[in-house]
């Protein structure tokens, strides 16, 4: 894959496709997500600029069935594989 066919990766991106965040195109490319230094694989929605990522509070549901997330604060680096 070429670099030119990937879009830019977005300033906040999240994983839900109901969220206005979500941007399909960027999911059709691997993406790495380091935060605080180490690198997450169990990131659902990001902010670069605001520094936070939201990751699943264990296996808890809301009442509509969907993940509970917990925000995080620290430094956010999101980069192609």
């Amino acid at each position: 894959m070429s670099d030119t066919a990937r879009p830019e990766l977005p300033d906040h991106l999240s994983i839900d496709p109901r969220s206005p965040h979500h941007v399909a195109a960027v999911f059709e490319h691997d993406i790495g997500i380091r935060f605080n230094g180490k690198e997450r694989f169990d990131v659902a929605e990001y902010c670069i600029s605001e520094g936070w990522v939201k990751v699943q509070s264990s296996k808890t549901v809301d009442r509509r069935g969907q993940p509970v997330l917990i925000q995080l604060k620290g430094p956010v680096e999101v980069f192609y594989r």
